[in-house]
């Protein structure tokens, strides 16, 4: 074997990427630059630059600008989530946004219908898991590529939503749906959920850490174990004790963490989810052990149809409205690709978190805010957006290993 001091800056990457810590580093790496040039070098420069400033206006930093932050990525995430697990299959979803836009619409006329809000939100949850698992019938039964596949959805799907919605747009006035998004948890129950998450993510690192003593697997260094765990208990405290600062936790943001986190669970430490990443890293593999490859694949896009209802409810109780513009034929898509992509799920399969899609999210939310704070035009959000995906994209293929994503 070859000393460490001989491997390229290539072959260090894809080490660094195959660790359970490196896998996040990137992205947050990328979300500490942003933060940093929009929250501090920024307001420094037009502070310095501006001879009848008073003072630093650090208005990216505020508890209010973080807050409203947190609330505008919250459908982009969640959308995000659920495309992380086609695409840990090495499959994709094009049709994710309009799915969502379909079933937020068709929210909007049940409600108006006088079907009660919680009814509602169950109902539009089944259909979204049909509409993506009759994708993933064709998929997995009928052999068609996944591109195609999900290309006609999202072109029958923005179809559908315009017949749903004749006017273009629908105002949502129900109680229990408006809620979602209004609702504050007060702020030592905010704390409380913060603790408690820490401390399931610790029980969780044990047990997996157990399950590889048992197998006779490498195990991670006491170092590296408590090190992720002390880091994400970090992130979650600072988080909350900054919204706590403006006003308090939104209902959504804990929703949003809820399904993430059930989501991680299935992927990570349930057969089902074993199973996705090893049908991501060689289906014909998975295949001859005695996996079910078509029925993962409809099961998958099934999950990703529900991840895009419930992005379609928070987005349509967020906004007290649905419209044609802000799912099916806005950048609502592109985004939750690019945040699943730029939070380092490989586009090759087998290999991503779904919490690393909610940093990748944050970082989509977190350069389209500095630049909205800084006066950029949409063309420059749209030219940066696309930099940081390619960047991204070009980190994933550097990285991954020889061989690996021949399908």
């Amino acid at each position: 074997m070859q000393p460490n001091s001989s491997f390229s800056p290539v072959e260090r990457l894809r080490r660094l990427r195959e660790t359970r810590l490196g896998s996040f580093v990137p992205v947050l790496l990328a979300l500490a630059a942003i933060w940093l040039y929009f929250g501090i070098a920024l307001p420094l420069w037009e502070f310095w630059g501006d001879q009848d400033a008073t003072s630093i206006r650090f208005i990216f930093l505020s508890p209010r600008n973080i807050y409203n932050l947190f609330m505008q990525s919250a459908v982009i995430a969640t959308l995000a989530v659920g495309i992380t697990v086609v695409l840990l299959l090495g499959e994709i979803d094009l049709s994710a946004a309009a799915t969502a836009g379909v079933c937020a619409a068709l929210l909007g006329v049940l409600v108006l219908a006088g079907i009660p809000g919680w009814a509602a939100c169950l109902i539009v949850m089944a259909v979204g898991i049909v509409m993506g698992a009759a994708q993933g019938l064709l998929i997995a039964y009928v052999g068609i590529p996944s591109f195609v596949v999900t290309l006609a959805g999202l072109l029958g799907y923005q179809g559908l939503m315009q017949k749903i919605l004749p006017t273009g747009n629908l105002n949502i006035g129900d109680p229990f749906v408006r809620a979602i998004a209004r609702i504050l948890v007060p702020d030592i129950w905010g704390l409380l959920l913060a603790t408690l998450l820490v401390v399931a993510i610790a029980a969780l690192a044990l047990r997996r850490q157990a399950e590889r003593k048992l197998r006779g697997l490498e195990l991670d260094t006491a170092t590296t174990l408590w090190g992720q765990v002390a880091f994400f208990a970090i992130i979650v405290f600072a988080a909350v004790l900054t919204m706590n600062a403006y006003r308090s936790v939104p209902l959504l943001i804990v929703l949003l963490t809820g399904v993430t986190a059930i989501v991680g669970w299935v992927t990570t430490s349930t057969p089902f989810g074993r199973s996705i990443f090893a049908v991501g890293g060689n289906a014909e593999s998975a295949r001859r052990v005695g996996m079910n490859v078509k029925r993962i694949r409809v099961a998958a896009f099934g999950i990703v149809g529900l991840l895009a209802a419930i992005g379609g409810i928070f987005g349509a109780s967020r906004y007290g409205s649905v419209s044609y513009t802000a799912f099916a034929g806005g950048s609502l898509l592109l985004e939750s690709i690019g945040a699943a992509v730029i939070g380092g799920t490989s586009l090759f399969g087998g290999r991503g978190s779904v919490w690393n899609a909610i940093l990748g999210a944050l970082v989509i939310g977190s350069l389209g805010n500095g630049l909205d704070l800084s006066g950029a035009s949409a063309a420059d959000k749209l030219m940066f957006s696309g930099a940081i995906l390619l960047l991204a994209v070009a980190i994933d293929a550097l990285s991954r290993p020889a061989g690996n994503g021949q399908r």
